[in-house]
């Protein structure tokens, strides 16, 4: 857009009284304050110009002439949209037209403006309609210096003073617009994949050789993990970034992975090259990092989810044994999803009473008479169904409800073995075996409890067995051993539950308050006859020795996981006390067992 000039050679360097009067100037001044007035606007500092309603530049003065490196008579009848780069996009064009128009009483903006001698700066503009006039003020200031310094203080406050690596803040700003923005449409692979790692014993080094040493490490391992990322961004896009979000945990983001295949590669990379040793100030240290690695499509990813993931996964990496990447599994953590929803609702499951009992019997091998039971707890979840000890006891035990459950699962075993003694006068009473765990022993005063159960439900000590894992009793001392010898002397029964898996230190066996061993099932396991396996010899060898031994310290022993008659004969020949297994019942309910106790009651 141009207007025809009013004749050659009068295109306005300064304000003429015509320009005057038909724009800002004020209206009924003398000659001599329109001249001050024109002074005034040429010597002002700030860059200013009067445009009218079309756009055009009608004055322009010094400071703005300069700003673009002209005279001020070569900006008169310039576009102010072109001149200030309002085109550049749509919004500000149409805030601009509204000034123009006088349906908008301000407009400001930032632009990128180029200087004739290439230089850029950056510059605040605002558009002001002139009152009692057709003119609008246009004011340019340059907001360089401005910017520069903004620049410089957005990059301390995202980047990690120590390793000069992107920050937490940083890295979260990326990873929010990566996700946001990666795509299919626009030849990416619309994927992410992210490795969240720490290193192994970093406080160690702090601890011992200072926070400088340590700092420097930190250095040292942040510039080999950014040679990593260039090494492996192989599409040259610098799609990689390396963050140090915090103490000695970092993070390395792949933007339009290609697959898990790329991650594992950049993970062993890096593990290999944390290996190599560090040189810093006369010292040689030796470190290894622990990784996660998350690799997913972007699409329906949100940060949080990410991260949460690299989290658990580096869980996983420490868990498995340090000094390894691990990869995000999706059952692994729908078992821990699952662990982490049983955790939080066991203590109130207690309460409302969602546990239940089940008793497997225990067999007489010589006459097949029932002697005992074995209580097994089962949980009737209103989410996952019924569960079995294995989901839910390690729980138990890590959270400590295991002591309010084992509390209940003792008392309702000894009320129901009362109950059936008393429902069945002739028969020969039933002893109930009960799982006890070592932290009931060291978080309960277990003696108490079971002698106020005993005498609450009337059940005699001697029909009463506790069953503790061999790695729980052997090597018990102090409390643990006091507890088991104070129930002992009670008369309750003392069983070690899967013998021969743990420390199998026969020694002990002298001198526990014991009077069970529970053989463990991998030994039964080996007498098969059916199905044209061969027996290993030496495992019916081993068994008899642990018998033999057994009876000659005056204890009995049961074989668990009994499920064939062959397993049974060979067992009762080499004198095995009593059996446990699917042979005889799998765990039912107290009715079946009630069943049992009149049908052996007949066989007397």
């Amino acid at each position: 857009m141009s207007r025809t000039p009013e004749g050659p050679g009068s295109v306005p360097d300064t304000l003429s009284p015509a320009v005057t009067e038909r724009h800002a100037l004020p209206v009924g001044r003398t000659a001599s304050e329109l001249r001050d007035y024109r002074a005034a606007f040429q010597a002002a500092r700030p860059a200013m110009a009067l445009i009218d309603r079309e756009g055009l530049v009608v004055s322009a003065n010094h400071s703005l002439a300069c700003l673009f490196g002209t005279e001020p008579a070569q900006l008169h009848d310039r576009d102010t949209a072109d001149l200030v780069e309002l085109n550049a996009d749509a919004r500000s064009l149409h805030a601009y037209r509204e000034v123009l128009a006088g349906r908008r009483a301000r407009f400001r903006c930032t632009r990128r403006l180029k200087h004739p001698d290439g230089r850029s700066l950056w510059a605040e503009v605002t558009l002001t309609p002139m009152a009692d006039s057709s003119s609008v003020l246009l004011l340019v200031s340059d907001i360089s210096n401005r910017r520069e310094l903004q620049a410089r203080l957005r990059h301390l406050r995202m980047h990690d003073p120590v390793t000069r690596l992107p920050n937490r803040t940083l890295f979260f700003e990326r990873l929010t617009s990566a996700l946001e923005n990666s795509t299919y449409d626009t030849g990416g692979t619309g994927r992410i994949g992210l490795c969240y790692l720490d290193l192994d014993g970093f406080k160690a080094v702090n601890d011992t050789l200072g926070h400088p040493v340590g700092d420097r490490l930190l250095t040292a391992v942040a510039a080999r993990l950014s040679r990593c990322a260039d090494q492996y961004d192989h599409a040259g896009s610098g799609g990689h970034l390396v963050a140090r979000l915090g103490g000695d945990e970092f993070a390395l983001l792949v933007e339009d992975s290609t697959g898990t295949e790329q991650l594992a590669d950049l993970a062993q990379a890096v593990l290999t090259a944390l290996q190599q040793p560090f040189d810093l100030a006369g010292r040689r240290l030796s470190v290894s990092a622990s990784i996660g690695v998350v690799e997913r499509a972007a699409a329906g990813t949100t940060a949080t989810g990410l991260m949460q993931a690299a989290d658990t996964t580096l869980f996983w990496a420490k868990e498995d044994g340090r000094a390894r990447w691990t990869l995000f599994d999706t059952e692994r953590n729908a078992n821990r999803m699952t662990r982490q929803a049983l955790s939080s609702t066991l203590r109130p499951a207690v309460e409302r009473g969602e546990f239940t009992l089940e008793y497997q019997p225990l067999v007489d091998l010589e006459g097949g008479r029932v002697r005992g039971v074995e209580a097994l707890v089962r949980w009737e979840h209103p989410q996952f169904g019924m569960l079995a000890p294995n989901r839910f006891i390690s729980i138990a035990e890590e959270d400590g409800s295991i002591v309010q459950l084992g509390r209940w699962v003792l008392r309702t075993a000894c009320r129901q073995a009362r109950q059936w003694q008393t429902e069945h006068p002739d028969a020969p009473p039933l002893f109930v075996s009960v799982n006890v765990a070592v932290r009931q022993v060291w978080d309960s005063d277990l003696v108490a409890d079971v002698a106020a159960i005993l005498d609450e439900t009337g059940l005699a000590p001697e029909l009463l067995q506790l069953e503790l894992t061999e790695s729980a009793v052997m090597g018990s001392a102090g409390r643990p051993l006091q507890a088991l010898q104070a129930l002992s002397d009670m008369g309750v029964h003392i069983a070690i539950d899967d013998f021969g898996t743990g420390y199998s230190n026969l020694a002990y066996l002298s001198r526990l308050p014991v009077s069970v061993l529970k053989l463990d099932g991998s030994f039964v396991r080996g007498f098969r006859y059916d199905e044209g396996a061969h027996p290993n010899p030496a495992d019916e060898m081993i068994v008899e020795a642990m018998v033999q031994l057994a009876h000659r310290l005056g204890l009995t022993v049961t074989a668990e996981c009994v499920e064939t008659s062959g397993q049974a004969a060979r067992l009762r020949r080499i004198g095995c006390d009593t059996g446990q297994g699917w042979l005889y019942s799998r765990a039912v309910a107290p009715e079946r067992i009630a069943e049992m106790i009149e049908a052996s009651a007949l066989r007397v």
